[in-house]
């Protein structure tokens, strides 16, 4: 298997490269050149945009970039060798010589995880690093890499043991630190005379998970992570915490220091997201916490909403009240399941804030918790809190689950907090919060703006146009926009239907305007790759009005999307109310102009065009701004 992934021709033995980025031009090319990518630029951004999320650069001049990537065609390991070193940012400040740029997949199969973790054994052994510098071609090179070790594998293991260790380890990216990481442990254990076993927390998922037996006959435990894993498992037992890095420098170091750690506590629960500021210390805690629900909201945000947008566009017919799909068609069917995923989406940005925060005792109040923020029916108000309380209620759950993990329980109880104690008390705290607290502030505002915006309609249409596009894209779903979608669709009724004109062109800028966004910044490096990719589902879902394709940027990087999606809005709905659009149906976005529900349809695509294009140039503009400010501070 190690054959197709690398090959002579994937070996380039003197580099010309002078700088870090020119290093990884030189291998993409190599990688272009034998078709195993299919674009140069989009794989140069992924593997920028994992250099980010920590530096890939290791002691004795050897770097491995990597990344997952749609731009692979065929998963592939470049190898390329510079003599006279290149700065690469490496932990012990000397050059880096030897550079293996893996290209995996994204969401392609796997076997090229488990060829690399053969990789990873030639890496650590000893001696090996040397002898690659001094091969004389290619085929000599190669030869190295594929040689078979002169012992088997389990002779590493000794006969009699001194103990049993477990090891934790896991990057970012999940492909090539995890299983370097995971080799070192094994290697420094079979020196010690232990016997270990690894969790792999990788791209191909949780791999060789220790037993709950196991755990108990653990004499330590090293959990070597830059990601988020279960730490609660591990109550009670001897354990150190560090980066995926530490065990590639010095695992039998690091196995010694956990032999003499103190027990771990669940409630001391500096969870491992916390061990990924080690990996970007520029990024903070709050950031994280927020990355790691967003993460996890992605897939429902555009499953729901493609499925939603497909059968509303196929199957939708424009009805005054809105688009609707008759009875009996399997449009309805899809519709239903999109609706699902869309109606979890908000509960799993809670809960997995929550449990970047506090670990799993946080997990089911955070998703409790988010479910109550988004159901208004539970404090009196017509719409819950949409995003902006879901995140609220995940960061509150996460801080008070800690706060209760952290108490020093009797040892009977101790293993009741995590399962038992913890997230009940955690979803009482939540549930009454907002029901007793936060709920009825909401309800009074939903019923002030309603007011508000029945009084200015008689007034000013510019500044009616602003109010209402400002609403319309400050939360996409939350109380200021369905306050302003419902008194639009009030409107309706009284025959005004100018209102729903503006609205209609406000609600699809958010997400059109941030899928263009994310085009316009993908060269500045200014969005993550799922960024990237979710702006792509995000302008479906704004050409059939679903204001909610927005919310994964604005709940990422809410200074400078929402601001954004705000004057965006703002335009759009101005335009309309001075072109005099009318709209006589409750829906929004290109698909109610193009089906002839709007008595300007192209008038009103410019609106909505316009008004993208306003959020998309602001948004791009916060962001760089946001990013010199960054790099200033760090320099």
């Amino acid at each position: 298997m190690i054959t197709k992934l690398i090959n002579q021709d994937l070996i380039s033995l003197d580099l010309k490269a002078t700088t870090k980025e020119e290093v990884f031009l030189e291998l993409i090319d190599v990688l272009h050149a034998q078709g195993r990518i299919s674009d140069k630029e989009q794989f140069l951004a992924d593997i920028k945009a994992r250099e980010e999320l920590g530096n890939t650069g290791f002691e004795e001049g050897v770097a491995l970039p990597h990344a997952k990537s749609s731009a692979v065609i065929e998963p592939a390991v470049v190898i390329g060798v510079s003599r006279t070193g290149i700065e690469y940012g490496a932990e012990d400040g000397l050059p880096s010589k030897l550079f293996f740029m893996i290209a995996s997949p994204d969401g392609g199969d796997n076997h090229h995880i488990e060829v690399l973790a053969e990789l990873s054994s030639k890496l650590i052994e000893d001696g090996f690093i040397e002898r690659f510098f001094a091969a004389q071609n290619n085929h000599e090179a190669l030869a190295l890499l594929l040689e078979k070790p002169e012992e088997p594998t389990a002779a590493l293991q000794p006969a009699a043991s001194k103990g049993f260790v477990i090891g934790v380890t896991g990057c970012p990216a999940g492909v090539a630190h995890t299983y370097l990481a995971a080799e070192a442990l094994e290697k420094g254990a079979a020196e010690l005379g232990y016997e270990i076993k690894v969790e792999t927390n990788g791209s191909i998922g949780v791999k060789n998970s220790p037993t709950d037996e196991e755990i108990a006959r653990a004499d330590a435990i090293v959990v070597a992570c830059d990601k988020q894993v279960d730490m609660a498992r591990f109550a009670g037992k001897r354990l150190v915490e560090t980066n995926v890095k530490a065990p590639i420098r010095d695992a039998k170091g690091l196995i010694n220091q956990a032999l003499e750690a103190p027990a771990y506590q669940a409630s001391t629960n500096a969870t491992t997201a916390s061990t990924a500021e080690k990996a970007s210390q520029t990024r903070s805690d709050l950031y994280r916490y927020l990355m790691n629900g967003v993460s996890h909201m992605i897939p429902f945000v555009v499953t729901g909403g493609l499925l939603i947008a497909l059968a509303l566009a196929i199957g939708g017919e424009p009805t005054e009240a809105g688009m609707a799909i008759p009875d009996g068609s399997m449009w309805n069917q899809i519709l239903n399941v999109g609706v699902v995923a869309f109606t979890l989406m908000i509960p799993i940005l809670a809960g997995y804030i929550a449990y970047a925060i506090a670990d799993r005792p946080a997990l089911a109040p955070g998703l409790i918790g988010g479910w109550i923020a988004n159901n208004g029916s539970f404090y009196g108000a017509e719409a819950g809190t949409g995003f902006i309380g879901a995140i609220i209620a995940g960061l509150l759950v996460g801080y008070f689950v800690k706060f209760i993990t952290s108490i020093n329980y009797h040892k009977f109880i101790q293993p009741l907090v995590p399962i038992m104690i913890a997230p009940i008390t955690g979803s009482l705290f939540i549930a009454g919060l907002f029901i007793f607290v936060i709920g009825a502030p909401i309800a009074s505002l939903m019923d002030g703006l309603t007011a508000m915006l029945t009084s200015m309609s008689t007034g000013n249409v510019v500044l009616l146009g602003i109010v209402l596009g400002g609403m319309a894209g400050f939360d996409m779903g939350g109380p200021f926009n369905k306050v302003a979608f419902l008194f639009s669709v009030g409107m309706i009724a009284s025959g005004q239907t100018q209102f729903m004109g503006a609205m209609a062109c406000a609600i699809p800028v958010a997400p059109l305007g941030m899928a263009l966004a994310t085009v316009l910044g993908r060269k500045l490096e200014l969005f993550e790759a799922s960024e990237i990719e979710a702006g792509k589902a995000s302008g479906a879902m704004g050409l059939v009005g679903i204001s909610e394709g927005a919310i994964p940027f604005a709940a990422q990087d809410p200074m400078s999307v929402i601001p954004a999606n705000v004057l965006g809005s703002m335009v759009a709905a101005v335009m309309a109310f001075s072109f005099g659009i009318t709209n006589s149906v409750a829906h929004g976005g290109p698909v109610v102009a193009l089906l002839g529900a709007m008595n300007l349809p192209v008038l009103a695509l410019v609106c909505m065009a316009s008004g993208a294009v306003v959020t998309a140039l602001t948004c791009v503009t916060l962001k760089k701004i946001r990013k010199a400010k960054q790099i200033a501070a760090t320099a």
